[in-house]
């Protein structure tokens, strides 16, 4: 089993940063790929940003040259560091663990960019 906790989110204005982290832990060994998904009401959760165990690495095109999806393999610790926030980053982010055991999920952390 693996256990993932997010954090960091909050109310950032526009043009702003926030970095999220995805504490994991639990069956590490066996985790292959990690990412963060955004989801706002009444739509689909959608990807953001994905790390591979190889550090291969994509973002979705909203996240291109703006987000930077990172890790601290010390500390079994995801990150997503945003920038130059947009109204339209507003979402509960989501850290996701692609494991052998299982497809794990965080509880989200809620990102809003108002002014």
């Amino acid at each position: 089993q693996v256990q993932v906790v997010e954090s960091g989110g909050g109310l950032v204005q526009p043009g702003g940063s926030l970095r999220l982290s995805c504490e994991v832990s639990g069956s590490m060994f066996s985790i292959y790929a990690m990412g963060w998904y955004r989801q706002t009401p009444g739509n689909q959760r959608e990807l953001v940003a994905h790390i591979t165990g190889s550090d291969s690495i994509n973002y979705a095109d909203p996240a291109k040259g703006r987000f930077t999806i990172s890790r601290d393999n010390a500390k079994n610790t995801l990150y997503l560091q945003m920038n130059s926030l947009k109204p339209d980053d507003t979402a509960v982010y989501y850290c996701r663990v692609l494991a052998g055991t299982g497809d794990y999920w965080g509880q989200g952390t809620p990102v809003t960019v108002s002014s």
